[in-house]
């Protein structure tokens, strides 16, 4: 029995072996096919996960009631008056029977928690301020400010009211608030500013609840409407020459016209079907909380301010909506600093269907009676008017006196906003607002060094990879550059500048700034004195307008050869390229006749010729033409040249027989071979002109220096330096003040012992002492100016003799040194004598003046009184 355990546990262990054997082989196949698939999938891992963009969210800046310092905020915003008390208590009645009457109605918005934890009605939120800025006068900067100025917080909840409202003088220190923080801002402004502007609380869509203009096209992009004029028709007149006749057969016509208005038919059709694929893909998704996002924005009834028709203001985009914007979806309630409306209309149609009028007690449920807006009359005729009994409308009206409840004033200190931070706008200087397509960057005056304001990056694309174009806006530049327009396909650059430069230049559009290459510039013409409009170059020619000239040039062309090759260190200059042709083009004089007034010049300085074309006379069809072959005035041998019929060509209208002559011929191409030296002349400094713009440009783009106004004592040095020089005048007269009222007689009080009483001898001795030393002091100035006076007459005669001595010898220079030395010196001789002559006539004056000061020095009084 034992040798068959051990056979059978022999048997099994080798069992057991074999099947670990195969275990393993089958492991390590595994492990090989397991090894080529993860090699497999981590390149297909690598591929997707290549393919993946990670966009980091942008943290939304945290404004709570913790980062507000409530201890230095003034009473009104830790505690509530009587008649706040008192209009909470009436608040809070009519939400019981708003909401008894209206269960089915979301709760109103009535009295938050300002940021010291005191509830505040809503309407006394709103602190109507007119700012000092003429920018905040009108809706549409003052709605621009507010946008720029603050920084959208989101609701903690998009379809939650929120449990606080801070005070716009909060909002406006920390720069951040919600929907209803810029909305009671802006109100504010508005209503300072004279318009009928309410806040509304409300529901709106997703994309203006979260400040979402990727779907909207920038402002900036969009075109205003081209108004096409029409032209008026022209009235045949009756000796006209008639068209000849259309001999093309009327049946081909139609035929080519049909299939014109088949491709017109099917390139509309396609381009509709293309902008409603693109509407579609502008489609947001399908929003789970659609018309339940709470939005509070401001709405400006018409009739103040001279507002033609009421509409929305979305105070986070500054962009103003119709009252029936498909993105306004419903209206709880709106208010302003005098009453609160409830909103008993349906809103299933969105906003379309509202009517604003809010007196009307039936669409408009108002919180107190004092409201501006007019009621509707109850009575629906006249004769029931006048069956009312007249003592029951007295006894109402006496009612209605008791429970008229006037709204307090607002709770909020002054609103005000310091110049600095008016400039500053953006927080932090800078603001970045992606756009569809499009993204634009905004930053505050002198932020930038080179004035650089505002940037618009326009992409191909929705994925705003790939850019298009890009235009920049500057501000304080002394280059005086206003835009800056880059076209990234075609390479193009286009400068605007402002007027005043001294180049006159007004638009610079350039490939490259290097000097012979396709360029265009535009020049304010009335600020030159050649009245060039516009200078366009490429590297084979040149062409110039002019306006207002004396000499009736309006254009100018110039065709360039290929520039022979020289080796020097300045080609452009030494090298210049020869000229082909010059064109020029004249408008008419009327003080010459047409066939004597030159209407086109062409030197054909190549072929050595000359072309002229005339004006056309009214009463004629053909202008006239010459032509003159140019030659030298002598030959290789040194004979003159004798002017010959066949040096000129020419063709007349008229013929006249002055214009016949050899001697008029002769005449005129002389004429003509200066006026072509002076093109050439006039052609090259254009050339120069073009150099030194673009030398101008590249410094100017270099420093880019910006303008500070003297006004602005921050940063204008000149104006600090000023400012502190007039402070230390101001100081030093203060100084000078002080020293007039010490004590005249402390120098001579000093000599006596102290604590000793004065005599009578003593006080008569200290005013003639005081008396004599002021005396002496005044002849002594007499004799400080006196001997001034005598020293710079002697210097001046000294220099009157040595001109005399050396008048034959001396130079130019020498003489204009002389004249201007003697009118300096009789200058202060002059200044001199005034002095000395006022110090003569004050001198006693301030003589007798210091005498009785004496006499009524309450020290010297009792003893003196004898004398006075």
């Amino acid at each position: 029995m034992e040798v068959l355990k051990e056979k059978v546990e022999e048997e099994e262990a080798a069992e057991r072996e074999a099947e670990a054997e195969q275990a393993a082989r089958r492991a390590a196949e595994k492990e090989r096919e397991d090894v080529i698939l993860t090699r497999e999938d981590l390149i297909d891992l690598e591929q997707k996960l290549s393919e993946i963009e990670v966009h980091i969210p942008e943290v939304p800046a945290s404004f709570t009631k913790s980062v507000i310092d409530t201890s230095t905020l003034p009473a009104s915003y830790r505690t509530n008056t009587a008649k706040e008390q008192l209009l909470l208590q009436v608040a809070d009645n009519f939400a019981r029977q708003y909401a008894h009457l209206c269960p089915d109605r979301e709760p109103l918005f009535l009295h938050p928690l300002n940021e010291c934890d005191v509830p505040k009605f809503v309407s006394t939120t709103i602190r109507p301020t007119l700012m000092p800025y003429p920018e905040l006068y009108n809706w549409d900067t003052c709605a621009e400010f507010v946008s720029d100025f603050l920084t959208m917080v989101p609701l903690l909840s998009p379809i939650s009211l929120p449990e606080y409202l801070f005070s716009p003088t909060s909002v406006l220190k920390h720069q951040k608030g919600n929907c209803f923080d810029f909305s009671i801002l802006l109100c504010s402004f508005l209503i300072g500013a004279g318009y009928d502007a309410y806040c509304v609380s409300g529901y709106a869509s997703q994309d203006i609840c979260s400040m979402d203009l990727t779907r909207e096209v920038c402002p900036l992009l969009k075109k205003s409407k081209e108004v096409i004029e029409e032209k008026e028709k022209v009235v045949p007149k009756k000796y006209t020459i008639k068209p000849p006749r259309d001999l093309r057969s009327k049946f081909e016509l139609a035929q080519i016209a049909k299939k014109e208005e088949e491709i017109r038919a099917a390139e509309e059709k396609k381009r509709k079907e293309e902008e409603e694929r693109q509407l579609e893909l502008d489609k947001p998704p399908p929003d789970p909380m659609h018309g339940l996002r709470i939005h509070a924005w401001v709405l400006v009834l018409s009739g103040r301010r001279e507002v033609p028709e009421s509409f929305f203001i979305d105070p986070f985009t500054a962009r103003s909506y119709s009252t029936q914007d498909e993105h306004f979806l419903g209206i709880e309630s709106l208010w302003n600093h005098k009453n609160y409306w409830v909103n008993m209309q349906d809103c299933w149609n969105g906003c379309k269907d509202l009517t604003f009028d809010l007196g009307d007690p039936v669409r408009w449920e108002f919180l107190l009676l004092g409201t501006d807006k007019p009621y509707l009359s109850l009575f629906e005729t006249q004769e029931e008017e006048d069956l009312a009994d007249e003592d029951d409308i007295e006894n109402l009206d006496k009612e209605d006196e008791e429970k008229n409840f006037d709204m307090p004033g607002s709770w909020v200190e002054q609103i005000s906003i310091s110049p600095r931070d008016f400039e500053t706008r953006c927080p932090q200087g800078r603001k970045v607002i992606q756009y569809k397509q499009a993204k634009l960057e905004k930053w505050t005056p002198y932020l930038n060094g080179n004035g650089l304001v505002s940037r618009l990056t326009i992409y191909e694309n929705v994925d705003c990879r790939k850019v298009v174009e890009v235009k920049e806006w500057y501000k304080n530049r002394e280059d005086l550059l206003e835009m800056r327009q880059v076209d990234k396909v075609s390479n193009w650059t286009t400068e605007y500048f402002k007027p005043g430069h001294f180049l006159a230049l007004r638009v610079h559009t350039y490939k490259t700034m290097i000097p012979e290459t396709d360029r265009t510039m535009e020049f304010y013409h009335t600020a030159r004195v050649d009245g060039l409009v516009k200078r366009s170059e490429t590297p084979r020619s040149m062409t110039e307008y002019y306006e207002g000239r004396p000499d009736f040039l309006v254009y100018r062309h110039v065709d360039y050869g290929v520039r022979t090759k020289k080796f020097s260190l300045n080609s452009a200059d030494t090298n210049p390229r020869p000229m082909l042709k010059i064109t020029e083009r004249f408008n008419r004089n009327l003080e010459k006749l047409a066939d004597d007034d030159v209407a086109e010049r062409i030197f054909m300085v190549a072929d050595e010729r000359i072309q002229l074309r005339y004006h056309c006379r009214n009463d004629c069809i053909t202008t006239s033409k010459r032509e003159f072959q140019k030659r030298n005035d002598v030959d290789n041998k040194g004979n003159k040249i004798i002017m010959t019929p066949d040096m000129c060509i020419s063709y007349e209208v008229e013929p006249r027989e002055h214009t016949k002559k050899l001697l008029f011929q002769y005449e005129l191409m002389m004429d003509l071979k200066n006026e072509e030296k002076l093109s050439k002349h006039q052609v090259w400094e254009s050339e120069m002109e073009v150099l030194e713009i673009l030398k101008v440009r590249e410094e100017e783009e270099d420093t880019h220096n910006l303008t500070i106004s003297i006004y602005d004592t921050k940063r204008n040095e000149k104006s600090k330096e000023q400012r502190e020089a007039l402070e230390r005048q101001a100081q030093e007269e203060h100084m000078r003040q002080v020293e007039a009222e010490l004590d005249y007689l402390a120098p001579f009080l000093v000599q006596l012992p102290p604590g000793e009483k004065l005599t009578r001898w003593q006080a008569l001795r200290l005013k003639d002492e005081c008396l004599n030393d002021f005396k002496q002091r005044l002849i002594d100035k007499a004799n400080l100016i006196q001997a001034r006076f005598e020293k710079e007459t002697q210097e001046l005669q000294k220099k009157q003799q040595w001109y005399q001595e050396n008048q034959v010898t001396m130079t130019v220079e020498d003489e204009e040194a002389y004249l201007t030395y003697c009118s300096q010196a009789m200058f202060r001789i002059r200044i001199l004598e005034q002095r000395l002559n006022r110090h003569k006539e004050l001198a006693p004056q301030k003589y007798l003046a210091l005498e009785e000061k004496l006499y009524r020095d309450p020290r010297l009084i009792e003893y003196l009184k004898v004398f006075v």
